[in-house]
C-alpha cells in the first residue's frame, strides 16, 4: 500500500481536537539516536569530506566522529537530559546492543525507552530481507534488555511500501519516520493498525547541523520558534513537538549548552511536559481506541 491508502486525508481544522490530561497544555518528545556505524561500509553521515572528493573505504575520520558520540559525548547528553529532567525515546539499531552494550546499559538504568532503529545503520532499501532483519532486531533488543520495543524509526527514516506491513507483524505499534501531522494518525496496515507518531524534520540536528550547516545555536533558535508556535495553538488543541539529537552531533562541546538551554526553557513553560514514545501512544488509544 501506498501513504494514501493507509491513512484518510483529514485537515486539522475539520476533526475533533485531541485533548490532553487536565494540567498538560503540550507535550514536548525527545528522540536520542543511538546507532552502530560498520566500518567496511561507506559512513551514514560525513563530517569532513575525504580529498579530491572521491569516498574512501575505510573511512576512519568519519568513522572516529561517530565512535566519539558513543565513547563521550553520549554520556555528556545523558547527563544533560537527567538535569533536565527529560526522558527520551531512544532509538537504537540492534547491534548497538553488542557494539556498546555499556551505553545501552546507561539507558535502561535512566529508564528510557529504547525503540527499535533497525539492526543497523542501513536504508530499508538497501536490506535484502527486510522482514528477517525487523524480527531479527526486535529479538536482539528484547533478548539483552527483556523488554519488546513498541515503536520504530526506520534508519534513515526509510520505509519501502511493504516495511509498515512487516512492522505490524512483528508487534510494533508506532513508528515515527513521517512527518505529516502535528498529532497521531492510526494507520493502516495488512496486520493490525499502527500509529504514526509526529515526528519533524526541521527541529533535528542532522538537518540542521549535518546538512543545513547551521551555527551551534540554531538548535534552540529554531526549537524556540517552533515551540513559540506550537505552544500558541496548544491553547484549543493537543499539541506535540519532536526534538531530535544525536550524541556525535549535539553532544560536541560546542553545541551541548545550547541544546540544554532549549530543554530546559521549553520544560519550564507552564504545562508542558516531555513524554516518551510509549507515553504519547497510550495518550492517544485512550483518545482515539483502534477499531
Amino acid at each position: 500500500m501506498q501513504p494514501r491508502e493507509r491513512i484518510e486525508f483529514s485537515p486539522i481544522e475539520t476533526r475533533p481536537p485531541l485533548k490532553l490530561p487536565d494540567g498538560v497544555r503540550m507535550v514536548i518528545w525527545p528522540v536520542f539516536s543511538l546507532e552502530d556505524w560498520d566500518i567496511s561500509r561507506a559512513m551514514a553521515r560525513m563530517v569532513i569530506s575525504p580529498p579530491q572528493g572521491a569516498p574512501m573505504l575505510p573511512d576512519h575520520p568519519n568513522w572516529s566522529w561517530h565512535e566519539y558520540g558513543m565513547r563521550v559525548a553520549f554520556w555528556r547528553m545523558r547527563r544533560m537530559l537527567e538535569r533536565v529532567k527529560a526522558k527520551p525515546t531512544v532509538a537504537i539499531n540492534a547491534r548497538v546492543c553488542m557494539s556498546y552494550p555499556q551505553v545501552v546499559k546507561a539507558c535502561m538504568e535512566s529508564g528510557w525507552e529504547l525503540n527499535a532503529h533497525g539492526y543497523e545503520q542501513i536504508p530499508m532499501h538497501k536490506v535484502e530481507d527486510q522482514r528477517g532483519s525487523i524480527l531479527k532486531t526486535m529479538e536482539v533488543i528484547e533478548t539483552f534488555t527483556g523488554k519488546r520495543p513498541r515503536g520504530w524509526f526506520g534508519p534513515g527514516l526509510t520505509q519501502t511500501f511493504d516495511t509498515l506491513d512487516y512492522l505490524s507483524e512483528a508487534g510494533l505499534e508506532y513508528f515515527g519516520d513521517w512527518v505529516l501531522d502535528d498529532e497521531p494518525v492510526t494507520v493502516r496496515t495488512k496486520h493490525r493498525p499502527m500509529v504514526a507518531l509526529p515526528y519533524n524534520f526541521e527541529v533535528h540536528d542532522i538537518v540542521l547541523m549535518n546538512l543545513q550547516h547551521q551555527t551551534s545555536d540554531m538548535l534552540y533558535v529554531r526549537a524556540m520558534d517552533a515551540f513559540n508556535c506550537l505552544y500558541a495553538e496548544a491553547a484549543t488543541r493537543a499539541k506535540i513537538m519532536s526534538i531530535s539529537v544525536h550524541p556525535y552531533l549535539s553532544g560536541q562541546p560546542h553545541r551541548i549548552g545550547h541544546v540544554e538551554r532549549t530543554f530546559t526553557e521549553i520544560l519550564s513553560k507552564p504545562g508542558v511536559v516531555a513524554w516518551t514514545g510509549e507515553q504519547i501512544l497510550d495518550w492517544y488509544l485512550k483518545e482515539r481506541p483502534l477499531s
